[in-house]
């Protein structure tokens, strides 16, 4: 910005929607789980294969994931080979979810969420967090697992999307699942690290795999289905379940794409603002475009059609405000005894 101009005009920042549109899960018996520990349940075919957790609520008031969840025990839905585990994470933060503030049951002491270093999960804490002692506690599920699938969903609005980390063979089971189409591989967040960073997925070497997704906004019917749609085409690929047939007529998916983030912006000051809405998912086609000030920084876009990743209009200082992508042509094929190659 040059001395003597007066910086670009911020757009005043709109207020989410807090509208729950869809009922609060009852987990009822099923908070108990048959693992000795609560909220988790796992079942085991006859038949060898992988072993697939997936998990809802790591974030308290995302309950679509719960509701999925709860759809596959009620039906008593089993795999045909492997285990299959269904984890509610984050409990405690979820028994304080009230539809009258669904916002402020995230979690009680800390980001779950930021939790999963090897460090912050062994060392001696003083701090008192439910957190870090529910974390703890659920990782030897994690340890146990061959793949990972993260249940979330959106405050802002964007496009569904799957987070695959910065491994080849993530992104390469995200891009054949092909539900949401859109495929982002990152490096997570400066504010810890998520669970699909935990070091036996993003470890380059290792075969485990961890998929986070979004699927929708939060609170909205349609975000439980793109849930269990990507959940079901998963237990497919990776045959813990007989592969749906495609119905008559349906419309051809959409091509799955990848992009990999070139920048993370994290708000450095209490005045960040965009220069308008923007909707992750939207695509800007020229480098340098001025779309956020961060007090007295600007923010551009690197590259030419520059994707936007989920962009938080109100974000806390030190917190991610939008990740910025680009479109990359797809990893090469999976190796052999990989998850998701093949049966």
């Amino acid at each position: 910005m040059e001395s003597g101009q007066p910086p670009p005009a911020a757009m005043p920042q709109p207020l989410p929607c807090t509208e729950v549109r869809i009922p609060v899960p009852e987990l009822g018996p099923w908070r108990e789980g048959n693992t000795g520990l609560p909220g988790v349940w796992s079942f085991a075919a006859a038949a060898p294969g992988p072993h697939l957790a997936v998990v809802a609520l790591t974030h308290g008031n995302e309950i679509a994931g719960a509701h999925l969840l709860l759809r596959w025990l009620r039906a008593g839905l089993r795999p045909v080979r492997g285990r299959l585990s269904l984890v509610f994470a984050n409990l405690d933060a979820f028994a304080r979810f009230d539809p009258a503030d669904p916002t402020a049951s995230r979690f009680l002491d800390e980001d779950m969420n930021r939790l999963w270093s090897v460090e912050q999960l062994e060392r001696a804490v003083a701090r008192p967090s439910s957190e870090l002692r529910r974390a703890r506690a659920l990782r030897p599920v994690f340890d146990a697992a061959d793949v990972v699938l993260d249940l979330h969903s959106m405050l802002w609005p964007s496009d569904p999307l799957i987070l695959s980390g910065t491994t080849d063979r993530a992104a390469r089971l995200a891009l054949a699942i092909g539900l949401p189409p859109l495929v982002v591989a990152d490096e997570g967040h400066a504010g810890g690290r998520r669970l699909i960073d935990y070091p036996r997925f993003a470890d380059p070497r290792a075969k485990a795999i961890a998929l986070l997704l979004e699927a929708g906004p939060h609170w909205e019917p349609e975000t439980v289905e793109t849930a269990a749609a990507a959940a079901g085409r998963l237990l497919g690929l990776l045959g813990l379940a007989r592969p749906e047939p495609a119905e008559a007529g349906a419309a051809a998916p959409a091509r799955p794409r990848l992009a990999r983030v070139t920048r993370a912006v994290t708000a450095a000051s209490a005045g960040f603002a965009f220069l308008r809405e923007f909707r992750g998912g939207e695509v800007i086609a020229r480098r340098n475009t001025l779309i956020a000030l961060d007090g007295e920084e600007e923010i551009r876009t690197p590259h030419d059609d520059c994707l936007l990743v989920m962009p938080s209009p109100r974000p806390m200082r030190g917190h991610t405000a939008v990740r910025l992508a680009r479109f990359v042509d797809a990893p090469p094929p999976a190796r052999p005894g990989e998850p998701g190659h093949g049966p």
